[in-house]
């Protein structure tokens, strides 16, 4: 038994719109640097059993007090990925400067990337780095992306002339790398952070397994869809790319022994919910230590969801596809309502946030939907 619930997710017949998850946004609240500590940060709890289509249920707190929220034999499940400094500046090999932002790893000494310009590097070009190394554009991938190689170890070339991929959002440079980070960062291979687990503080997480509240690791590297907004007219024509994942033995045996006592699995992120619900729709063995893959789960209001019974998470961009997955969880918590009610439930809470001055995105502040 795998401790999940493998039901298909249910879809509804209607089709949404991308412009009906658009929302107002004020430049000022978009956050440019993280607080300090990083559990200083504010904490919006929604509840969602409690709220009404529209009316959402809030508590506001800050985030070193989300055990409050939390119970003995709840399971915190994370995603451990680390940011690779993925971001390389150079210039082209006919004169101009060029960047490339590496997204995941295709064979030895390729990987897909976005470039830019990306309608004057064409296949055959070369991108010299301040490294001394170079790139060359071997081939075109899907939207928009294209094929780049390496000349020797890519990690090493990072290492040498790579930055930290900052959203696009956040103009101040001036944060430590690691902060982009999250304090269990293993792996390397994402190209943006999981952020909401960018809260969390080795006292924090210590204080909270001193409850009886336990830890789980699941690994995705996070990729281009970080970095693209919804196309098209309605949310059924966007499409998820594919980013690899890894669920280790343990944590499948963790998510089993907590759905036989009665614990909720707590997702860390939008990310962890793509692993877990990946793992909800086929089959998760304990005592298997190959539960790797590719997901290119797209969770869309409404959604059954099999695996994630609460959700830490940070405010999302309108027109975005993680803000399509909160809208869903938010519905799928919420007794007899349809998608567009769960999306002005979420939506009242963000405005309320912003009322009381919270700070959105990867440096922003976070929520909790229970």
């Amino acid at each position: 038994m795998s401790g999940f619930d493998s039901r298909e997710p249910q879809f509804g017949t209607a089709r949404l719109r991308v412009d009906d998850f658009d929302y107002p946004l004020p430049e000022a609240a978009i956050a440019q640097t993280p607080v300090e500590p990083r559990d200083a940060s504010r904490l919006l709890v929604l509840d969602r059993g409690r709220s009404r289509p529209g009316v959402p249920i809030l508590e506001y707190t800050t985030f070193r007090q989300v055990g409050d929220w939390l119970r003995p034999r709840d399971l915190l499940v994370i995603n451990d990925s680390r940011v690779i400094p993925a971001r390389l500046r150079g210039t082209r090999g006919g004169g101009g400067a060029a960047e490339v932002l590496l997204l995941r790893e295709l064979a030895a000494l390729e990987w897909e990337a976005l470039v830019r310009p990306s309608r004057r590097l064409r296949v055959g070009d070369r991108v010299d780095l301040a490294s001394g190394d170079s790139l060359e554009v071997r081939g075109r991938a899907g939207d928009g992306t294209r094929i780049v190689r390496f000349g020797r170890d890519p990690q090493a070339v990072m290492a040498a002339a790579g930055e930290m991929p900052l959203p696009p959002y956040i103009r101040d440079r001036s944060s430590p790398p690691e902060r982009y980070q999250t304090v269990y960062a293993q792996p390397p291979g994402s190209a943006a952070a999981p952020t909401a687990g960018l809260h969390f503080t080795p006292k924090l997480l210590a204080s909270l397994q001193a409850t009886e509240i336990r830890l789980a690791r699941l690994t995705l590297h996070v990729g281009l869809d970080t970095f693209r907004p919804l196309e098209g007219e309605f949310i059924d024509q966007h499409r998820i790319h594919t980013e690899w994942y890894e669920i280790p033995s343990d944590t499948a045996a963790a998510i089993a022994q907590t759905r036989a006592s009665g614990g909720r699995v707590v997702a860390v992120g939008t990310t962890s919910v793509r692993v877990l619900e990946t793992a909800a729709r086929g089959s998760l063995d304990p005592g298997n230590s190959a539960n790797v893959g590719w997901t290119d789960l797209y969770i869309t209001p409404p959604y059954r969801f099999g695996a994630v019974d609460a959700l830490v998470t940070n405010f999302h961009l309108p027109r975005s596809s993680l803000l399509l997955l909160v809208t869903a969880f938010v519905e799928a918590g919420m007794t007899g309502t349809d998608a567009y009610q769960a999306r002005d439930t979420l939506l009242a809470a963000y405005a309320q946030a912003l009322q009381a001055g919270y700070r959105f995105f990867s440096f922003g502040d976070a929520m909790l939907i229970v």
